[in-house]
């Protein structure tokens, strides 16, 4: 398997990694945007949400973009994820991923998103 297989979409828009206590309720302002991903651990509640949807008074970093995969992947291929980031680590691009039921999703920050 070979990254430059996989076709790439550029979601528009900057957005942000927000890190909320795990009681905390997300706040829908942050839920509005064309994108958004919440993960909830017994330890903290993750949101990825469009930069200008950051709630207010949370830990944040900002500057991301996304990359998506252009196709519905099957869950028996293995090794997606491994070898995308092997090739953007090379290139020192840190990323963070998020998985769907259909595809995954690459964060980049900004200033990488032309290398990546």
């Amino acid at each position: 398997m070979d990254s430059d297989k996989f076709t790439f979409e550029v979601l528009p828009n900057s957005y942000a990694v927000c890190q909320l206590r795990p009681e905390q309720p997300v706040p829908l302002r942050a839920l509005q945007g064309e994108f958004f991903s919440i993960t909830k651990t017994d330890g903290e509640l993750s949101l990825v949400c469009e930069t200008d949807r950051v709630p207010e008074g949370v830990t944040a970093e900002l500057g991301w973009r996304i990359l998506r995969i252009a196709a519905v992947l099957d869950f028996a291929m293995v090794g997606v994820l491994a070898v995308i980031s092997g090739t953007l680590a090379r290139e020192a691009i840190a990323i963070f991923a998020i998985s769907t039921y259909n595809t995954d999703y690459l964060l980049v920050k900004e200033k990488d998103l032309k290398a990546a």
